[in-house]
């Protein structure tokens, strides 16, 4: 069987698993082709760069674009954006292996141990940067964040020398200072990711970036990027997803930062309402502040409270399904998303190189993956199988009833007395 027939016959598959038997046709097709479309749509984001990255010709074949002129330098960092990235989109979908698209799902969570493999070797054509500059320790905490969410998948089963390369390149990121701002969970992140696996882990980084973030707390959801606000996604992009996670894996170590995660699952639900209201009814959203080039990964958030089933009453897991596809599909049917070899380019809606900043090239752009997080939920969930229903946007500007919106009520930040033993 061929890549593409591979790649035909195993979406054909997890669409027949979207189906409720008592379901009308209508609703059906609805619910069969929101999933099928999310697979195809990630698969086709994510093929070319975990084929070419399995057989160790990522540089030879990913082309690097960098609109603000300084190609050289971001070619330093642009292959481990790609990979980093793009298995924290696809991680939980890895590592939910049951279901008739396990077959397919087995398949990609080779070839992304055989990326892991090729850019984690110091001997590979594609070994990553992991340590050069101060890029290296973001997209260091992708990958670390993507093994995170599928530890089965993209760390047990990796073979024991991949596993000390790994380990390595996580440990060799420590040499970078991460700037003062959302940077800081990044080196959290790496030590979070170390103490899963078993090696020796930092908790000081870990503390600090905590301690710090609940300081820039602004309030009803929303942190500053550093100790001013900024009218951005990074809430979205970083901030909280990292937040959960960094929470959720050191708690299996210590419960030292025990005290902040209620008031952090909190704020990131009140987070989450809020982006689902910022998407329009025409699935549009407002392209406001940096990184507009990670194109729908702005709702990385929104996925995942999604994925964690924690959506804040009264928005219904079908209605962020539809919200999130019909973003997606607005999106990626702008004509020139990808090059005539299937690899992202730079843009909001379709190829806008004049949005980039002077860090963003290719490999940035497959941030976009986020969104694809509650893939991670099976065909079953009511994500998937619940009736097609409007967003709040799009309800409100039916002329539907819709219930108040309210502010989250104030909490306190952390202090340092309060932290547990």
């Amino acid at each position: 069987m061929d890549r593409r027939e591979f790649l035909q016959a195993g979406v054909a598959l997890g669409a027949i698993a979207s189906r409720g038997a008592s379901a009308s046709p209508a609703l059906q097709n609805s619910v069969q082709n929101d999933r099928e479309y999310w697979v195809q749509s990630m698969l086709k984001i994510a093929d070319p760069v975990l084929r070419s990255l399995s057989e160790g010709k990522l540089r030879e074949r990913m082309p690097v674009e960098a609109p603000r002129g300084n190609l050289e330098e971001r070619k330093r960092f642009t292959y481990l954006e790609a990979i980093g990235r793009l298995l924290a989109g696809m991680a939980p979908w890895l590592e939910s292996n049951t279901g008739p698209e396990a077959v397919l799902r087995a398949h990609y969570a080779e070839l992304s141990r055989s990326a892991i493999r090729s850019a984690t070797d110091p001997g590979s054509p594609d070994f990553m940067n992991f340590n050069k500059g101060s890029q290296p320790v973001v997209d260091t905490a992708f990958l670390s964040l993507a093994i995170v969410r599928a530890p089965n998948e993209l760390w047990h089963k990796l073979d024991r020398k991949t596993q000390q390369n790994v380990i390595a390149a996580l440990q060799s990121s420590r040499v970078i200072r991460p700037g003062y701002s959302n940077w800081l969970l990044f080196s959290a992140m790496n030590e979070a990711a170390l103490s899963l696996m078993g090696a020796w882990w930092d908790p000081m980084r870990i503390d600090y970036a905590l301690r710090t973030m609940d300081t820039w707390y602004k309030g009803d959801g929303v942190y500053g990027d550093g100790p001013q606000f900024h009218f951005d996604y990074y809430n979205s992009f970083v901030i909280h997803p990292l937040l959960l996670n960094v929470l959720d894996v050191i708690g299996r170590s210590s419960n030292t930062w025990s005290s902040l995660k209620e008031r952090t699952e909190s704020r990131a639900r009140r987070y989450a309402a809020i982006q689902e209201r910022l998407i329009g009814p025409d699935a549009t959203f407002p392209p406001t502040g940096r990184s507009l080039a990670y194109r729908f990964g702005a709702f990385h958030l929104l996925a995942e409270i999604a994925l964690r089933r924690s959506l804040p009453e009264p928005i219904a897991p079908s209605q962020v399904r539809c919200a999130l596809t019909a973003v997606m599909r607005k999106m990626l049917d702008a004509p020139g998303v990808f090059d005539q070899n299937g690899w992202l380019r730079i843009g909001f809606y379709g190829y806008q190189p004049s949005i980039a900043e002077p860090y963003i090239s290719t490999g940035s752009s497959y941030l976009c993956s986020a969104v694809f997080l509650p893939l991670g939920l099976p065909a079953t969930d009511p994500f998937w199988s619940g009736p097609p229903m409007p967003w709040t946007s799009k309800s409100i500007w039916s002329g539907e009833q819709v219930g108040l919106d309210h502010a989250l009520a104030a909490d306190l930040t952390v202090g340092a007395g309060e932290m547990t033993d």
